[in-house]
């Protein structure tokens, strides 16, 4: 078998005399011992980097930046990690009060009251008498007792406007009795009227609040159009 004559040009990366014969045809060369290199002829010095030291600058700078305690004001370092968060302000807050009922109950008081010389609880207690008593007590009221006395008037008001409603519920039933000759339902309704006016009179004379709804506006009104004379 007849041996290939090689030329230049064939040649193997893995000989080891690849490095050498490429510099004898390119004609630099390199030596590693030395740091020199022949060009042309000539030897010029070559610096070649150590290896321990190239390896110390590559790492010299880490890829990435390391923050382990970031400040406040740092801005978001990922969407995985949550940023840190100042503690809480502690905000003075007063121990709580003690509840106390409010006070609901305002017993009349004994006072003679100007214009009609009775006594304060009678004062409010009487426009709520039965049998046209009341009537002729809150007139009487309104007519005499000044602005200044506002408890007073708006009873004598009050007590006035749910004996007009009364009056009335019972000129309807009146009529009705005349029409079917029954007088039950006018009965009946004399005799709830009369205890709701006892029961009015009870709960002012105890001092608790008697206020009656669907006579807000009429008492109003009616406590405002009649003066003193």
């Amino acid at each position: 078998m007849m041996e290939t004559k090689k030329g230049k040009y064939d040649t193997n990366p893995l000989d080891p005399d690849f490095v050498r014969e490429t510099d004898d045809i390119w004609g630099d060369r390199v030596d590693s011992d030395s740091n020199t290199k022949e060009v042309g002829g000539a030897t010029q010095h070559v610096e070649v980097p150590n290896s321990e030291s190239g390896r110390s600058n590559v790492y010299s700078e880490a890829p990435t930046r390391r923050i382990e305690n970031p400040s406040l004001d740092a801005p978001y370092p990922s969407i995985f990690v949550a940023p840190p968060h100042a503690p809480p302000v502690e905000v003075y807050q007063p121990p709580p009060l003690a509840y106390q009922a409010p006070n609901t109950v305002q017993h009349p008081t004994s006072r003679s009251i100007e214009g009609i010389g009775l006594p304060e609880k009678w004062a409010c207690m009487l426009p709520y008498a039965p049998f046209y008593i009341g009537v002729v007590a809150s007139l009487l009221e309104l007519f005499l007792v000044p602005r200044k006395e506002s408890k007073v008037r708006f009873h004598a008001a009050q007590g006035l406007s749910l004996h007009i409603a009364i009056l009335v519920i019972q000129t309807l039933f009146g009529v009705l009795e005349a029409i079917t000759n029954s007088s039950v339902g006018g009965t009946l309704f004399w005799l709830a009227s009369t205890i709701f006016l006892i029961i009015s009179m009870i709960r002012v004379w105890k001092g608790e609040p008697h206020r009656i709804a669907p006579l807000a506006e009429p008492s109003k009104w009616l406590n405002e159009k009649i003066e003193r004379k």
